[in-house]
């Protein structure tokens, strides 16, 4: 029973008295689907607040305060410290500005081919799975990834590793009430090399180990499908039923290079200067057609923006047209 049939039962137990609208209103009510609520991540300022720090992430949630914006995303890298005083500080922040904290952004590298490297992404993870719920509370995604395609680990040990730390951290995540997600990453900014699980077919493997559990699902961004030359809505529909959160962006190849260039990247730290970020809505992914798959599917969770590589203006562009597919795939039903 959901709150609305248990009010509907406590009335008619008590014999209240309803208005004459009642029904009317109720049945409004129960048309109007749930909506995605909008936050934003500030890929433009990543290496500034988590490698040079020649700004901090109060910084930027300062900068942020006139975007329309419900929730800022974080990354590991902005939290210089893990004290509980530092912590508190920046919750206390957001909380004055008027914004949620939805997702932590994570990269464990479960595939190390050092043992000793895997257990410590272990650990590490379960601390940050507890940073996550103290900045955003129960059912906060703290996002995760597979690790990094180092050479010398082939496919099947890789899905060892991956699935072996991600289900240790899952109690973690039971424990607190966060939703671990596994993205379809293309490459931490700070890795040598690609995801492990970044094309779709070694992605759809480590989810089917994964037992299905509320405080597991999948971070979709349909990019990084792109980068990998992969199809987003075929991935999209793959992995539909266990989609928690999402990232909005749009890439590009810079002019001249290829999917094969981007290739010959790898084993250099960063993302390659040959990938583009830009407005979501003008690149190559079919925002429509993912926003009506979403829609009908019932998802509700946040959708983050990833922009602002040429300023702030373009971030705000990239957010309203965020909001114009909400508007628009998740209308209030007459």
């Amino acid at each position: 029973m959901d709150s609305v049939q248990a009010l509907l039962a406590l009335a008619i137990f008590r014999r209240v008295t309803l208005h004459p609208d009642f029904f009317a209103i109720l049945s409004k009510v129960l048309r109007m689907k749930k909506r995605p609520r909008i936050s934003a991540f500030p890929k433009c300022y990543l290496e500034e607040i988590s490698q040079k720090r020649t700004m901090s992430v109060f910084d930027w949630i300062q900068m942020a305060k006139d975007l329309p914006a419900e929730g800022l995303e974080m990354y590991e890298g902005f939290l210089w410290e893990l004290t509980d005083s530092f912590l508190g500080k920046l919750s206390d922040e957001l909380s004055r500005c008027n914004f949620e904290m939805p997702m932590l952004c994570c990269s464990p590298d479960f595939t190390h081919p050092e043992r000793s490297k895997r257990v410590a992404a272990v650990e590490y993870q379960k601390k940050m799975i507890e940073v996550a719920f103290k900045l955003g509370g129960a059912g906060t995604v703290c996002r995760v990834l597979s690790g990094q395609r180092w050479p010398e680990v082939d496919l099947q040990r890789g899905l060892d590793y991956a699935s072996e730390g991600i289900l240790a951290c899952i109690p973690t995540a039971q424990s607190l009430g966060v939703v671990l997600g596994i993205e379809n990453h293309y490459k931490d900014g700070f890795w040598l090399y690609p995801e492990f699980a970044q094309k779709k077919e070694v992605f759809l493997a480590l989810l089917d180990r994964i037992p299905e559990s509320p405080n597991f699902g999948v971070q979709y961004d349909p990019s990084n499908a792109v980068v990998a030359g992969d199809d987003p809505l075929e991935l999209l529909d793959a992995v539909l039923p266990r989609v928690v959160s999402m990232h909005a962006s749009d890439r590009y190849l810079a002019p001249g290079a290829s999917l094969d260039d981007l290739k010959h990247a790898e084993g250099s730290a960063g993302y390659s200067k040959l990938l583009l970020h830009g407005v979501t809505g003008k690149g190559l992914n079919n925002y429509p057609e993912i926003f009506r798959r979403l829609s009908e599917s019932g998802y509700s969770g946040w959708i983050s923006i990833e922009d602002g590589m040429n300023g702030m203006g373009e971030m705000r562009e990239s957010l309203l047209f965020l909001q114009e597919m909400v508007e628009t795939f998740y209308p209030t039903r007459e």
